[in-house]
């Protein structure tokens, strides 16, 4: 009877050093080209949904429209909607790219025109009535206010993205997905687990730094802390800070 084999990757276990001591090369090659397939389809993303959720938010009658086509366009499985686009790009990341932008304006739109309708007409009015312009009032009052919510849709769109790279190793661009798509074919468990566990590491990464960005550009969405909050208190009044001013009530005497 032969010993079992002292190499984790011979033995092909889930968790194994070896794996990755000798493949820190393709996973650092696979993260960064998960990164710049993330990165770029999210940016071309928010770059298109913006003007479109502008356009929606301007006029009544876009609205309709804008939502239901990025809606429908979210609805296309991810296969079919390569094959879709394959005789525009061919097998390229630009392929990837352009499948995760269309997916992505659904939940960037919708937030970002959720935000610009949450802005109070007041503050419209009030900025109008200071001379600001359409294109002033846009940029100054009315996407400051709305960042909040269209920074949620961009954190939600940036974990699906992270998610949704990998589905790109049908075509040889999905950055880790290569590595997880290669390893399900060859049984290859250290492969699977690795790429798997740095998928999910990136998108939590992501989420957490957009988190950080969206506290940085809206303090005032930050609770205020170091201060307690603090009881009315009447003139005169130094042991009963609730009391009304004036004289102190006489207690009620039955008449005989």
């Amino acid at each position: 009877m032969t010993a079992p084999p002292d190499d984790c990757l011979a033995r092909n276990e889930w968790i194994c050093g070896a794996y990755l001591s000798t493949r820190r090369q393709i996973l650092l090659d696979a993260v960064v080209q998960h990164l710049r397939l993330t990165f770029l389809s999210v940016l071309i993303g928010l770059a298109v949904a913006l003007p479109l959720a502008v356009l929606a938010r301007r006029w009544a009658w876009a609205s309709g429209p804008v939502l239901a086509v990025t809606t429908i366009l979210y609805t296309i499985p991810s296969l079919a909607m390569f094959s879709l686009l394959l005789p525009l790009y061919g097998l390229s990341a630009t392929l990837v790219v352009a499948g995760l932008v269309l997916y992505s304006l659904t939940l960037l739109v919708r937030n970002i025109l959720a935000g610009l309708r949450a802005v109070p007409e007041e503050t419209r009015q009030a900025a109008r009535g200071l001379g600001y312009g359409p294109v002033r009032l846009l940029l100054t009052v009315e996407l400051p206010l709305a960042l909040p919510a269209a920074t949620a849709g961009l954190r939600i769109a940036t974990v699906s993205a992270v998610s949704l790279v990998t589905v790109g190793a049908i075509v040889g661009f999905g950055g880790l997905g290569n590595l997880i798509y290669a390893g399900m074919n060859t049984y290859f468990k250290a492969q699977v687990l690795t790429a798997s566990v740095l998928c999910v590491l990136i998108a939590v990464a992501a989420d957490l730094l957009l988190l950080g960005v969206q506290r940085l550009i809206t303090p005032w969405t930050r609770p205020a802390r170091g201060r307690a909050p603090r009881l009315w208190k009447a003139p005169g009044s130094a042991s009963r800070p609730w009391a009304a001013p004036g004289p102190a009530p006489r207690p009620w005497k039955a008449r005989r």
